[in-house]
């Protein structure tokens, strides 16, 4: 488990400066000048049409493989298993269902290789449908692509501003996951329900981190939180004790840290380590990860907070997707549930089998036309897209925090699953 661990982590890190420089470099191809495909994915109705092929380039080898293994490819997998339990998407113009055929490459966790198998997989495959590839760079990069050809591209496994404003761009690749500026907002909201009047900021030297911090100081800001101290780290870093030390002295309530899981494993175990604990210890992805039980153990999380978030209790459907996932993974070690994006990918993709059936069409214009103005019943309850991004308030939580082995929601509002627990209790003392 702790290979696995950090395998995930090391991925991370690598997706994120993967990703900057997607963002300074552009994109491989460019789409049409109006936005519009410049290629219909309409093809004639073949009688004898068995299946409905979804395509997609994933990393199935090299350093990103864990994410296809044991964290996001699961659940492309477990949607799949479940259409084809019940005969598959009925298509009004074959007048039956169709099983799913998933035809999966391995992107090798190279961005120019998955670049290369999506132009495949339109071009010479001929595929039905994408779906999506590992990460925010990679779905940064293939997302003109799929726009240029005509095709739906449900992005999952990423989300951030830059990714945001590609979206205006591109009227086929539509938005599922929740990111700083919904998340923001809510911990201000937050910090102002429970008096938190001060701060530290850390955040990794990259994309991810620029961008919530440079969100969250002036939000905070501007609802009278002190920031006490704002420190960089970057990803290699192998001892926080200085940073923490620092914060530790500055007084401030709160510990944020804008970071990925090797980093907030790092700053949490050397919190626990020299005992700083302050009224809220705060960390990003990694965070909402059932493996960080395993790492720290229930009573070293009690109280940790992190983005996210859903459980059992937040809904009928949230409570039966948890029972999907664990009838299909939960005995598997090597398996993560997360408590932040999983809900949101598997809603994705029933939006779109849903958005099929209504088009009663393969053809990915009219598809697209239906997710775009349509709400579908999904685990999250309804959902709908607003320009092409999940409306915020379809999410059944922003932020979470570990309270006796379950992440809750502890949002302001009626999403709450349970009231935050602050100040948190302090770690327990290191083993040995």
């Amino acid at each position: 488990m702790l290979k696995r661990t950090l395998q995930l982590a090391i991925a991370l890190l690598l997706m994120a400066a993967l990703l900057v420089g997607c963002a300074g470099g552009g994109s491989t191809t460019s789409p049409a000048p109006s936005g519009e495909p410049s290629v219909s994915t309409g093809k004639p109705v073949d009688p004898n049409k068995t299946s409905i092929v979804f395509g997609a380039a994933r990393s199935q080898s090299g350093v990103f493989a864990v994410f296809d293994q044991t964290v996001f490819g699961p659940i492309y997998r477990m949607w799949a298993e479940e259409i084809n339990a019940d005969g598959g998407i009925y298509v009004e113009e074959y007048g039956k269902k169709l099983p799913i055929e998933l035809k999966i490459y391995d992107d090798t966790s190279d961005l120019g290789t998955m670049t290369r198998l999506y132009e495949k997989l339109i071009l010479e495959d001929k595929v039905d449908f994408l779906l999506p590839p590992v990460s925010t760079a990679f779905l940064y990069a293939v997302a003109p692509i799929a726009n240029e050809h005509g095709y739906i591209l449900m992005g999952a496994e990423g989300g951030s501003t830059t990714l945001k404003e590609s979206i205006a761009k591109y009227p086929y690749f539509f938005s599922t996951l929740n990111f700083s500026d919904t998340q923001i907002p809510a911990l201000v909201e937050l910090f102002k329900e429970q008096n938190i009047t001060s701060a530290y900021i850390v955040y990794i030297e990259d994309l991810h981190g620029t961008e919530y911090s440079g969100a969250a100081v002036p939000a905070l800001t501007s609802a009278g939180v002190d920031i006490k101290g704002i420190k960089s780290v970057p990803p290699d870093i192998q001892d926080m004790t200085p940073i923490l030390n620092d914060a530790k002295a500055s007084g401030a309530q709160a510990y944020l840290m804008f970071a990925y899981p090797d980093q907030n494993y790092l700053a949490i175990g050397q919190a626990m380590a020299m005992g700083y604990n302050p009224d809220i210890f705060f960390v990003g992805p990694g965070g909402s990860f059932d493996v960080v039980k395993n790492i720290f153990g229930v009573e070293g999380v009690e109280g940790l907070m992190a983005w996210g978030a859903y459980n059992e209790k937040s809904s009928e459907g949230a409570a039966k997707f948890v029972e999907k996932w664990n009838a299909r993974y939960g005995s598997d070690p090597d398996m993560s549930l997360d408590w932040w994006g999983h809900i949101c990918y598997y809603a994705g993709l029933q939006a779109l089998q849903q958005a099929i059936e209504r088009a009663g069409t393969l053809d990915n214009a009219k598809v697209r036309e239906v997710l775009a103005t349509e709400k579908f019943d999904t685990v999250m309850g309804e959902i709908w897209f607003e320009d092409n991004l999940l409306a915020g308030e379809c999410y059944l939580g922003q932020i979470g925090q570990w309270q006796n082995g379950v992440f809750e929601v502890v949002d302001v509002g009626d999403k709450r699953t349970a009231d935050p627990i602050i100040p948190k209790p302090v770690w327990p003392a290191p083993a040995g």
